[in-house]
């Protein structure tokens, strides 16, 4: 039973989180023992991004955009208990639960571990996580949990289309409570370079290709040409971001710990929010799972990009957002055992098309 849960995982998904660490170490080394490497890739850049890591982001993002067939919004009004369980948790509760966990440990709980600095830029990579729910890898969590595919693209196509809206207005008021100064045409800037445009080439792509060559092709030949490619951008963008924030971690080993606690404490909580209130409407288990897993898990890609275009590779607030890929793996995991083991929690399976 077990070997089958895991099957929809794929290999570097599986061991994600040991390939962040083999990446911490990596750029750890590089930028302690070859800081030429780190020092020349910074003179790439535009407008505080990172030339580099830009394109890597892209190579993240872009494969992720292909898979979600936007098409499938018309039928968001079919069941739309789960989709308004998925808004609600994603867009007006997560973003804020986070900034008050957040707050609380990194101002109060490690007041006299964290300075007051490192707090505030530990509390804004908090809140870029907060405000940006997973796209991609919920399938993979779908999966896992035996989700129904179909309302899942749903769930994930709608949540896409709210991010192009309400992620840049939420991270700039909670990044100005936080009492960080953010430049709105940065932040708008960033939102459209690692939102918008990959989202519009996704479903470019992803049209052109089923209209020439079908959805047969399109899904068993085009898209696993794109498998590694995400995964393989992410980790080389963390080379890069450790390289700089070597001496940091070196100085600070503790200070990741510090960061995973409440993050993981907000995983478990959005997700037995979604997940409950599912219960409490009497949602189907394979409607209820997807719902939590997906406001539990981050689209921490976005969050990366933008916590680098704003605050630059080498700051402690893109440190804390690349924390939050160091632990979403492993935690993500256990929450798809606590969801496949309480599925009588809920009524039978019913079929949702």
């Amino acid at each position: 039973m077990a070997k089958e849960k895991v099957q929809g995982i794929g290999f570097f998904e599986k061991y994600l989180t040991l390939w962040v660490v083999i990446c911490m170490v990596a750029g750890i080394l590089i930028g302690r023992y070859l800081p030429s490497v780190p020092a020349f890739l910074g003179r790439f850049e535009y407008a505080q991004v990172s030339i580099p890591i830009a394109v890597l982001i892209w190579f993240m993002i872009y494969p992720m955009m292909m898979k979600v067939d936007f098409t499938s919004i018309k039928n968001v009004g079919k069941n739309p208990k789960g989709l308004f369980i998925t808004w609600v948790t994603n867009w007006l509760i997560k973003p804020f639960t986070m900034y008050g966990i957040a707050f609380f440990f990194f101002y109060v709980v490690f007041k006299s571990i964290i300075s007051a600095g490192l707090a505030k830029d530990y509390l804004a990579g908090a809140i870029l996580l907060g405000a940006a729910p997973c796209t991609a890898m919920v399938f993979v969590w779908s999966l896992l949990t035996r989700g129904n595919p179909a309302y899942t693209v749903v769930q994930v196509a709608t949540n896409d289309l709210i991010i192009l809206f309400a992620f840049t207005p939420i991270v700039a008021f909670l990044l100005g409570v936080s009492g960080v100064k953010i430049p709105w045409l940065t932040l708008i800037l960033s939102v459209v370079l690692f939102v918008v445009i990959p989202l519009a080439g996704g479903v470019l792509t992803r049209f052109l290709v089923l209209k020439r060559k079908g959805m047969d092709y399109f899904e068993n030949k085009f898209l696993p040409k794109f498998n590694n490619v995400t995964i393989i951008g992410l980790l080389l963008t963390l080379i890069i971001i450790f390289s700089f924030q070597g001496n940091v971690i070196i100085a600070n080993p503790l200070h990741i710990i510090l960061i995973a606690v409440p993050l993981v404490i907000q995983t478990f909580l959005i997700f037995f929010i979604a997940y409950l209130a599912s219960k409490a409407l009497k949602l189907t288990h394979d409607i209820a799972a997807p719902a939590g897993m997906i406001g539990a898990s981050n689209f921490f890609e976005l969050s990366v990009a933008v916590a680098i275009s704003l605050f630059g590779a080498n700051s402690p607030v893109a440190l804390a957002t690349i924390v939050g890929v160091l632990v979403e793996v492993p935690v993500m995991l256990v929450l798809v055992r606590i969801a496949n083991r309480t599925t009588h929690w809920f009524p039978t399976k019913k079929s949702v098309k």
